[in-house]
């Protein structure tokens, strides 16, 4: 019985971090059943992931991963983070400006509201 040494538990870490990367990359690229195959080259052609890596990683995961491939998948995942918080961002910029034109708008009702009702007293 021999223990394994550190750098392939490290590995083996890599690996499942790098599956899991490639994982929540497809799952984000994918636009509908069937498109998984074309969700991978759509990742190729924009991270330079390649479509080979990322098919592994899913159905045959690999007993190691290569520096470069590991840091081409991280640096996918964060970017496509960053887009997500970038396209949240907005959004919710978006809704802060309607929410506040509708609460204009809800003053803007009660004042006519208010000023209908001074002009009926007015007029009884």
């Amino acid at each position: 019985m021999c223990k394994k040494p550190l750098h392939e538990e490290q590995m083996t870490s890599a690996v499942s971090e790098a599956r899991e990367w490639a994982k929540w990359l497809v799952q984000r690229e994918t636009r509908g059943p069937g498109d998984l195959e074309n969700a991978m080259r759509r990742l190729e052609a924009r991270y330079g992931v390649p479509f080979s890596t990322l098919w592994a990683l899913r159905y045959r995961p690999p007993k190691d991963i290569f520096v470069g491939v590991y840091e081409a998948l991280r640096d996918a995942y964060l970017a496509e983070h960053e887009k997500q918080e970038r396209l949240l961002r907005h959004e919710r910029e978006i809704t802060e400006a309607k929410s506040r034109i509708s609460s204009a708008f809800a003053c803007a009702g009660a004042a006519f509201a208010r000023a209908a009702d001074v002009l009926e007293r007015e007029d009884n």
